[in-house]
């Protein structure tokens, strides 16, 4: 297989967003028939690279070789033409369809404005039994299993004549039988000629269908590997070697008693019951990899969603009701990891943000005090040098960590004792990173317990008195500031044994 030619390279990648190197000079070489796994943490950069491939994004420089000819895709309908077709971890049929209507959809064959029922079914079964499928194609997609839907993508991606398949976390929901038969599919390909990129954080399944594994971490290409010539420990050197970030210093604080407790707190195929306490003063890190249930733990916590079974106390008292109103007033927030959407009313001003969960403070007598509201505001604001022309400026103005700010002073103001913190400094710039590293250290100084979920290892490992590791839903282990290491939290985030 080394010995052939490349059938697509990719070098010299970059790509900025506003406060953020997404790819640096990214790197990526493809064999035909190979099954190249393409790996590294959240945030690493694989996404946007396989979107640069798949036309989603238009990269701001580098090059992209298939098939010996340079392209540069301006959409995905481009990149389809080319052949390069990208499936993404969400399934993207229509259950209400059959097999065939979902394969053909947007594509029907015709003729005089009638579509070819017949045609279309023919050539639905012959690319189903291409990879090995035996689904009917008059089968409404709503009475297929997850394993099924998926073979149905790949039969859809053949009919664009697929000549490269990506596949994002293809297994994320499958079962074990499921993932036996997709695999089968997969070899099928590869013995056309067919290559697929994969990524997955599975690292038994690297190991099963992969070939080679390019390696990539902060948006740049670190290596690439035989499958065959490397192992695990390898691999999680390669994801996760790099020094922490000097800006990142740990307060010395003097722990008081819990303040949070959760107790199985469980959801079905999402959350296995999960028990965690937080002391006064405390911060709880939560690290684990895309799809470990970090942020449903967070947001099963608020009670932004419903659960199974489990309790959640406050300083000894049960939150009753499950929902985002009781641990408000139980002393509970929650600053989200897409502050755009489910953070900010964008549409509201910077101290109507400031003051949405505690309006009640400044209501007597069922009459709005505006000069008592715009006082707690602007206390905040003081207090956080949230950078604003004044307090009636949209809070969509406002750059990415000034916005952050304001969520942190929205519950400040409410005067939280559990702030559960979901990637506070993703997409702000350096200077605003550090305040925010600077604003919870000042929280734990005055007793508040941070539950703190993040990506980068570096505000983990500098900010934790504690790691608390998921892995699918599952709390893997809780290691102690004193044993936690990127490796050791590497293999409980992949459930790697040591």
């Amino acid at each position: 297989m080394t010995a052939a030619a490349p059938m697509l390279s990719m070098s010299g990648i970059c790509k900025h967003f506003p406060g953020v190197q997404a790819l640096q000079d990214a790197e990526l070489e493809i064999l035909p028939g190979e099954v190249h796994v393409l790996l590294g943490e959240n945030g690493a950069g694989k996404s946007t690279l396989m979107k640069v491939l798949c036309g989603q994004y238009l990269a701001d420089a580098g090059s992209i070789v298939f098939e010996g000819r340079s392209i540069r895709p301006q959409s995905p309908v481009e990149a389809e033409g080319f052949g390069l077709v990208m499936m993404h971890q969400e399934l993207n049929l229509i259950p209400g369809l059959t097999v065939a209507e979902n394969i053909f959809l947007g594509h029907e064959p015709t003729r005089g404005g009638v579509i070819l029922d017949g045609a279309m079914r023919g050539r639905s079964k012959e690319l189903l039994e291409r990879i090995h499928c035996g689904v009917d194609p008059d089968t409404p997609v709503s009475n297929l299993s997850v394993g099924e839907q998926q073979l149905v993508e790949i039969a859809r991606a053949l009919r664009f004549e697929a000549r490269l398949l990506v596949m994002d976390e293809p297994t994320a929901a499958l079962a074990t039988a499921e993932i036996g038969a997709l695999f089968e599919s997969i070899r099928h390909l590869c013995s056309c000629g067919v290559p697929v990129i994969y990524i997955s954080h599975r690292m038994p399944e690297i190991f099963e269908i992969g070939d080679r594994v390019t390696v990539m971490r902060d948006g740049r290409t670190i290596g690439m590997r035989t499958v065959a010539e490397t192992d695990v420990g390898e691999l999680i050197r390669l994801m996760v070697g790099r020094a922490i970030d000097d800006q990142v210093t740990k307060r010395s604080v003097v722990l008081g008693k819990e303040v949070l407790e959760v107790d199985g707190l469980a959801r079905a195929d999402v959350l296995a019951p999960v028990s965690l306490a937080i002391r006064a003063g405390e911060i709880l890190g939560v690290a684990g990899l895309m799809g470990s249930g970090r942020t449903e733990l967070a947001r099963a916590i608020f009670g932004a969603d419903a659960v199974d079974s489990g309790t959640v106390r406050v300083g000894g008292v049960e939150i009753r009701g499950n929902n985002p109103a009781a641990s408000i007033a139980a002393g509970v927030g929650l600053l989200t990891e897409d502050r755009k959407q489910q953070g900010l009313v964008l549409q509201l001003s910077v101290v109507e943000n400031i003051t949405l969960p505690s309006l009640d403070e400044s209501i007597d007598h069922g009459v709005l005090d505006i000069g008592d509201e715009r006082q707690r505001a602007q206390h905040q604001v003081d207090a956080l040098k949230i950078r604003i022309a004044s307090l009636d400026q949209d809070v969509a103005e406002l750059s990415g960590g000034n916005q952050q700010k304001v969520v942190l002073a929205r519950w400040l103001a409410a005067r939280c004792r559990v702030l559960l913190f979901d990637e506070p400094t993703r997409g702000i710039d350096v200077g605003a990173k550090a305040e925010i590293y600077d604003l919870i250290g000042e929280l734990v100084d005055q007793g508040v317990a941070v539950l703190l979920i993040s990506s980068e290892m570096s505000e983990l490992l500098g900010l934790a008195d504690r790691i608390a590791v998921m892995h699918e839903g599952e709390l893997r282990g809780v290691l102690q500031r004193s044993e936690a290491s990127p490796e050791r939290i590497m293999e409980l985030a992949l459930d790697v044994a040591r």
